[in-house]
């Protein structure tokens, strides 16, 4: 929407480089622990780039808004939610560790709606059919926007943050994974009256946005205008990606079981293992992770045991007929409960291709604004970050890094 999530929604402030990574981004330490989110947090601080810079970091939005699935260890929030955020992650400070609302506790497997469960159903067998050849690297491209409210009190507007990243993750003995986001990437007013107000407020080309519910308090600061994209190494040894809180190789990867019963109850292992989730509802933490697998480099068995999953969990909810963010058409999921954002509560939905098996994109979904959030205009059923895939597939030779990137 990671719900990594993109992150996105979303979310660069990334200043990590593998080959000279501090003892505090040591991959071997828990993938994601609390520890790691702090010393994350303290190590990026003072990295202001363009992109939507920092005061206090919020909490990523767990496994959405992100680089979906990248190393715990390596990957940073930025302006959408790997243990991080998409584009470039959520810029919301989303706490997923909440159980759900409005999930009911009578349900069981199966009790999703039977429209979503037979559109479900149609992407896995989709996705199941797929005949692409392995190659040297796994590449997607996202677009992501995170919106958020800034100003003082009186004078709140909204701002969205834009951008697109590109990923290629390296599977094969000596190839390295990157990762260039906030390519393009602007932040500008929301709206032409967000324009106004903030024309109002003296055109600043610095605005902030307050940070409630994170531990320290604080601020996130916008830099208005267009910014300089930013390159990272994504790879720490043999591992590419995260599954839960832990860092996977690509063998790791096509090892993973493609019935979906077992694949499911892999996933609850894993939750079940993953003391310092953020999402500790079980539904919703097997829900992300199998949301996350479609995204990476699996077999097309698994990608369709992936899909199975969340057709079985409980309360998924089908929304019919609907566009992606970038109008592309296709079946709209959304995912039991909601989660607290400085924005008020919003819902985690995803776009899914059945034709092709594909996931068009994640988004945050506001359910109940906060009062900031309504006196800027954002109103129930606004998307306030989303990460929209364009591109999802294999390429033998490594992406190039735009010469004005930051590293």
């Amino acid at each position: 929407m990671k719900n990594t999530r993109e992150r996105s929604g979303r979310p660069d402030v990334m200043r990590v480089l593998a080959d000279a990574r501090p003892d505090e981004l040591d991959p071997s330490r828990p993938a994601d622990s609390p520890r790691q989110r702090e010393d994350l947090a303290r190590i990026l601080a003072g990295a202001t780039d363009g992109r939507a810079a920092r005061s206090r970091t919020p909490k990523p939005l767990r496994g959405g808004f992100r680089p979906l699935g990248a190393l715990a260890a390596v990957a940073a929030v930025a302006a959408s939610a790997v243990v991080v955020s998409t584009l470039d992650g959520s810029p919301l400070g989303v706490r997923p560790g909440a159980a759900p609302e409005s999930s009911s506790a009578a349900e069981g497997p199966g009790s999703s709606t039977p429209d979503v469960r037979l559109e479900l159903l149609s992407a896995a067998k989709k996705a199941e059919t797929s005949s692409a050849a392995e190659g040297t690297y796994w590449q997607t491209t996202t677009r992501s926007e995170g919106v958020n409210v800034v100003g003082k009190q009186g004078r709140f507007f909204a701002v969205r943050d834009t951008g697109t990243s590109q990923w290629s993750v390296g599977v094969r003995p000596g190839t390295q994974s990157l990762m260039v986001s906030g390519m393009n990437g602007v932040t500008e007013p929301r709206t032409e009256e967000d324009k106004a107000r903030w024309r109002a407020a003296g055109s600043p080309g610095t605005v902030e946005a307050e940070v409630p519910g994170n531990e320290q308090g604080g601020t996130l600061s916008y830099t208005m205008g267009s910014h300089r994209p930013m390159v990272m190494r994504t790879d720490a040894d043999d591992k590419i990606y995260a599954i839960g809180s832990r860092n996977v190789t690509y063998q790791d990867l096509s090892e993973l079981p493609s019935d979906s019963g077992e694949l499911r109850r892999e996933l609850e292992r894993l939750h079940g293992e993953d003391s310092g989730a953020e999402i500790k509802d079980r539904t919703a933490y097997v829900l992300r992770q199998a949301a996350d697998l479609i995204t990476m480099p699996v077999k097309p068995a698994v990608r369709a045991a992936a899909y199975r999953v969340m057709a079985e969990q409980p309360g998924v909810r089908g929304l019919g007929r609907v566009t992606d963010p970038l109008g592309r058409e296709g079946v709209g999921v959304a995912f039991p409960g909601t989660q607290e954002t400085p924005l008020g509560s919003v819902e985690q939905r995803v776009v899914v291709d059945p034709s092709t098996g594909e996931i068009l994109s994640e988004e945050l979904v506001l359910v109940d604004p906060s009062a900031s959030a309504r006196k800027a205009d954002l109103h129930a059923g606004t998307t306030v970050s989303y990460t929209a895939t364009t591109r999802m597939s294999w390429g033998e030779n490594q992406i190039k890094v735009p010469k004005n990137a930051q590293r």
